[in-house]
């Protein structure tokens, strides 16, 4: 248990520093302010409409960020993967309800803390303050690709860019959420894998 610990505390930590240079005795200030947490499979870290009051670092498991709209369709948006971060921004920077829910597509283990944890670490420590404005930077230009591959690429390109950066995702995702995602229908999407199976 004690070596599993230590594993995802270092993952986090090299996370931490691939952002920007943070030292053992900085990092060991604001780690004590996360709590583990353990979601099973289709268990939520936040529903829509609720105040998403925490930011996640995925350390297993993968969470699907997604919007149902009035007649309960659901739009999916994002995959959060292993050693990425989660949580639903805007409410968690403005504390409103949530547009969106994140929800589990397999069992998921994260390290969480809550905005006003994070806030006062923010105030306290300048390495912290930076990592969190370096975040939220990567995030806007996700955020900004995300539209561009909608918007600009075709089905193929699309499905073999998300492929290429999330490798795995396919073996945990439904089928209709990874179409959702990429913009287009099960149908497409079928005939694609179809079509890149037989080019191989």
């Amino acid at each position: 248990m004690c070596e599993h610990k230590n594993t995802f505390v270092n993952s986090f930590k090299q996370f931490l520093n691939n952002i920007h240079p943070i030292s053992d005795q900085d990092f060991n200030a604001g780690f004590r302010l996360f709590q583990e947490v353990n979601l099973l499979k289709g268990e939520y870290f936040v529903q829509q409409g609720e105040i998403c009051n925490q930011i996640g670092f995925v350390v297993e498991g993968t969470l699907r960020i997604f919007s149902s709209n009035q007649s309960g369709k659901e739009v999916t948006t994002c995959f959060c993967t292993k050693h990425k971060t989660t949580t639903s921004y805007k409410s968690f920077i403005r504390q409103e309800p949530s547009e969106f829910a994140i929800q589990t597509i397999e069992n998921a283990q994260l390290l969480t803390i809550t905005s006003g944890d994070i806030e006062k670490l923010y105030q306290e420590n300048e390495a912290w303050s930076i990592i969190g404005r370096r975040l939220m930077e990567r995030e806007y230009l996700v955020m900004e690709g995300y539209a561009v591959m909608l918007n600009r690429e075709s089905a193929k390109e699309k499905y073999k860019k998300m492929i290429q950066d999330m490798p795995g995702i396919i073996q945990v995702a439904k089928i209709e959420d990874l179409a959702s995602y990429l913009g287009v229908t099960r149908r497409t999407l079928t005939r694609i894998r179809e079509e890149i199976l037989h080019e191989r």
